[in-house]
């Protein structure tokens, strides 16, 4: 497959991706403010907070979800894969996340009784409901395990538009459950954790249906290579370090906001991340049309293609969230005002940091695919631990010695940029990315935008939009701007560099002797 083609299908999964997107944003925005309104601050806040401790526990199954999705697409980027090979990973993966499935809601229905009695914030009067978002939580997140090994064919086909169109399912069944919340007169917090397992059934059912109509590779089979799931549990089992302190990072972040601020402060903290969550979706449409093409290229040997595709898709990434960055966050009082009846405390700030947090994570992401897709990650994954571990005990400190809330997420991005850094050397290291290259073409012409960018905004648009014709017309001027950055500055270098690239393989190629030349002058030295 040459790179024209390739290019194409990203391009092509993409667009499916952000059709997607722009439906499932607007009604995902409208949830939330109707669900905020239905449970109130409190319970929001509580669900968030029990849904945070149980996805702590995906410490135990999101390194083999890891491994799964990694192994199918490797095995869809070699030469002569068959169907019988992928069948095997598959059946495999399936089996694992059961067991693990399983294990892991034992462990919650014990330890997770305590912990939410005995250690988290929690009226005494929600007590009893909070139990029952804990159980219901733990069988969606079951239900959602057994959803990665079919998500993973999905991916390695690139059928992007499969994503497109559950996706929206999902996303008109949520807005479904929020108008079962109004109506029917039951305990909203109650209601609203049993229909996220029902909602989360008929996804699962729906892409396991999809994924046994569509590829062949879709069949349980009862012949396992145990090479395989030794490589396969090998891998996972460094995935394990990296991807539990990431967890416990992110979701005990969750905990330690509970344990020192409330659940009003979980409110905030959840309005936060689901507006990361719709803005990010952007870019991470960009990425799950490309990452496939990421791990294909190392599978086939095609390692240049691979860097550039890397670098490519972290700067393009960069580009795409901070056109959509920029304009909400210099009016994000005025955007919240106008989207929430009731804002919680520190959503602003939280949604700031959390959307710079995720501009550094541009980079990251397709590095981490990289690494994922080369498959020796020990080294790599030893020093992720020891970053995401010190990030997580900062944070702790912080809390416990009284400052603001919103330094856990100022810690986030720092301890962001350090992985970061950890990830080029580990790149540099293990498949030849240049650092230098990475810089040029990515980092740089990056940081340039943004610098340009933020400068013009904070200086020449001033204070914050008053009403909606202003901010309207903010917001253009503001992605005009950044876009006509993003074409003057960005793209211009990445342009300088490839085509720089170009010359030097033209004069290595020049300066190599012509081996009919060779073949002329042995024969003239030969017969003379």
């Amino acid at each position: 497959m040459n790179q024209s083609t390739n290019n194409k299908r990203i391009a092509k999964n993409t667009i499916f991706l952000y059709l997607r997107q722009i439906l499932i944003m607007a009604v995902s925005l409208y949830t939330v403010r109707v669900t905020l309104e239905v449970l109130g601050e409190e319970d929001y806040g509580i669900y968030n907070a029990v849904g945070g401790f149980v996805a702590m526990f995906s410490i135990l199954s999101g390194a083999m979800s890891i491994a799964i999705a990694r192994f199918i697409t490797y095995e869809k980027g070699q030469p002569n894969v068959t169907t019988f090979r992928v069948q095997q990973i598959f059946s495999a993966s399936l089996l694992i996340q059961v067991g693990m499935g399983i294990a892991v809601c034992l462990l919650i229905s014990t330890f997770g009784v305590w912990f939410i009695e005995n250690k988290m914030v929690i009226p005494f009067e929600r007590l009893d409901v909070a139990f029952y978002v804990l159980w219901f939580s733990a069988l969606a997140f079951f239900i959602n395990l057994l959803s990665v090994p079919y998500n993973a064919l999905i991916i390695a086909n690139e059928q992007m538009k499969a994503f497109a169109y559950i996706s929206i399912v999902e996303a008109v069944l949520k807005l479904a459950v929020v108008g079962l919340l109004i109506i029917i007169p039951l305990d909203k917090l109650w209601l609203y954790a049993l229909f996220m397992v029902v909602v989360a059934l008929i996804q699962r059912s729906i892409y396991a249906i999809y994924c046994k109509r569509h590829f062949t590779e879709c069949r349980f089979v009862m012949a396992f290579d145990k090479k395989l799931l030794f490589r396969m549990f090998a891998f996972s089992g460094w995935a394990f370090l990296g991807n539990g302190v990431i967890v416990l990072k992110d979701q005990g972040s969750n905990v330690l906001l509970n344990l020192f601020g409330g659940p009003v402060v979980n409110a905030a903290q959840g309005i936060a991340m689901r507006v990361n969550t719709s803005v990010y979706s952007f870019v991470a449409n960009f990425m799950q049309a490309s990452n496939p093409q990421i791990t294909k290229n190392y599978a086939a040997g095609n390692l240049d293609e691979m860097h550039t595709l890397i670098i490519r898709s972290g700067k393009f990434g960069f580009f795409i969230l901070l056109i959509v960055l920029l304009p909400l966050c210099v009016d994000i009082n005025y955007v919240l005002g106008l989207w929430l009846s009731d804002v919680p405390a520190h959503t602003a700030n939280f949604i700031v940091l959390v959307l710079l947090y995720s501009l550094v994570d541009c980079w990251v992401n397709p590095l981490c695919t990289g690494v994922l897709a080369q498959g020796n990650i020990k080294s790599y994954e030893i020093v992720l631990t020891f970053i995401y571990l010190v990030n997580f005990i900062a944070s702790y400190v912080c809390l416990r010695d009284g400052l603001p809330v919103e330094t856990v997420f100022v810690l986030n991005i720092v301890f962001k940029v350090c992985v970061l850094f950890a990830l080029l050397l580990h790149s540099r290291s293990k498949y030849g990315l240049s650092i230098v290259r990475f810089f040029k073409s990515c980092l740089i012409p990056s940081l340039v935008v943004f610098s340009v960018s933020a400068l013009f905004v904070f200086a020449l648009l001033g204070k914050e939009a008053s009403d909606f014709g202003l901010f309207f017309m903010r917001t253009l001027v503001i992605t005009v701007f950044t876009s006509v950055t993003v074409i003057c500055t960005g793209y211009d270098a990445d342009r300088k560099v490839l085509h720089q690239k170009n010359i030097e393989r033209e004069m290595a190629r020049d300066l190599q002797p012509d081996p009919e030349m060779i073949f002329i002058n042995k024969n003239y030295h030969n017969n003379g």
